[in-house]
C-alpha cells in the first residue's frame, strides 16, 4: 500500500517508518466516554528518534501503547513500512518504567527470553547475541546474576537489552528512566544514545522530563493537554554524538525553554478548565 484514503477522503502518502493517521482514542468510564487522543497526525522516519513530552494524562503513553499493537485506535491508522500495526510483533520492541524482568531468570537468561521463544536461531547464535549485548550494555561479569542483586539502572540496561536482543525495527520507551535517581539516569542517557548509535533503530520514547527529551532526541513531540493532540514539533539541531555537555550549552537552554514555555501553557489551560 503506497496511500491511504481517510474516510474524509483525504488521501496520504505512507513512508517507510512510522505513519500515525488522523488517530483518535476514547474510554468508556462510569462517567461517560472520555476523550484521550484527538487527530493524531505525525511521520517519524525510520532510525529517528522522538520524544514524546506533555502534561500528565495528555496521553503520550496511551498512544505509545497503540504504536506498540497493545492497543487500538477508536479512529485512525498506525502504519509500519505501510502495512497497519493490528498487535505486537517481533519488529516492535518495548522498554517499560518498571523493567519487567523474570526475576526467576539471570541476566543472560533475561536477555535470551524472546530469541528463544522465537525458535528461529540455534542455541550457539542466541548465545553469541546475548553477549555482544551484554557488552553493549555494559553487564559483563553480572551476566549469571538474578534481578534481586542488581541496582535500578542495571536492570533497566537489561530491560534495553532484552528489547534490542530481537532487533526490533522499533523500539519503544515508556519513561524507562523515571524510577531512577539523577545521577543513574543521565548516565543511562548517555548508555541509550551509545547503543542507538551502535545499534540504530527507530525509537520513539515518553517523558515528563524536558532536558531528557531534547538530549535524547532528532525532535520532540510536545502534546497539548487532554484530549492529547500535536501542539508543536520541535527539530533538535544538536550535533551528535552527544555528552551531558551538550546541557550546558546556549542553544540546548533554548531548547529546553521553548519546550518549557509549551508545556506551561498547556499545564495552565489544565488547572483553568478543572477550576471552572
Amino acid at each position: 500500500m503506497e496511500y491511504y484514503e481517510q474516510p474524509n477522503g483525504n488521501v496520504v502518502k505512507l513512508h517507510n517508518g512510522l505513519d500515525i493517521i488522523g488517530v483518535t482514542k476514547s474510554f468508556d468510564t462510569k462517567k461517560g466516554r472520555v476523550q484521550a487522543l484527538e487527530e493524531i497526525n505525525l511521520h517519524i522516519r525510520s532510525k529517528e528518534f522522538v520524544s514524546l513530552l506533555g502534561t500528565s494524562g495528555c496521553g503520550k503513553s496511551t498512544l505509545l501503547r497503540m504504536i506498540g499493537g497493545l492497543d487500538h485506535p477508536t479512529t485512525g491508522k498506525i502504519m509500519f513500512k505501510k502495512e497497519e500495526i493490528t498487535g505486537p510483533g517481533a519488529h516492535i520492541g518495548m522498554v517499560f518504567q518498571a523493567y519487567t524482568l523474570f526475576p526467576w531468570l539471570t541476566v543472560e537468561e533475561n536477555i535470551a527470553f524472546g530469541l528463544k521463544q522465537r525458535k528461529t536461531k540455534t542455541n550457539a547464535e542466541i548465545k553469541e547475541i546475548v553477549d555482544s549485548y551484554i557488552d553493549l550494555v555494559g553487564l559483563r561479569k553480572f551476566e549469571k546474576l538474578y534481578p534481586k542483586s542488581l541496582s535500578g539502572g542495571m536492570k533497566q540496561r537489561v530491560a534495553i537489552a532484552r528489547a534490542l536482543a530481537n532487533d526490533p525495527d522499533v523500539l519503544l520507551l515508556d519513561e524507562p528512566f523515571g524510577a531512577l535517581d539523577m545521577q543513574t539516569r543521565t548516565v543511562m542517557q548517555e548508555l541509550l544514545l551509545d547503543v542507538w548509535q551502535k545499534s540504530p533503530k527507530t525509537i520513539v520514547m515518553v517523558t515528563h522530563d524536558i532536558e531528557e527529551a531534547v538530549f535524547l532526541a532528532d525532535r520532540v513531540v510536545v502534546m497539548s493537554s487532554r484530549p492529547g493532540s500535536v501542539k508543536e514539533i520541535i527539530d533538535i539541531d544538536l550535533d551528535r554524538p552527544r555528552d551531558y555537555r551538550v546541557k550546558n550549552t546556549e542553544k540546548f537552554m533554548e531548547y529546553k525553554v521553548r519546550c518549557s514555555d509549551i508545556i506551561r501553557e498547556e499545564s495552565m489551560k489544565l488547572i483553568s478548565a478543572v477550576n471552572e
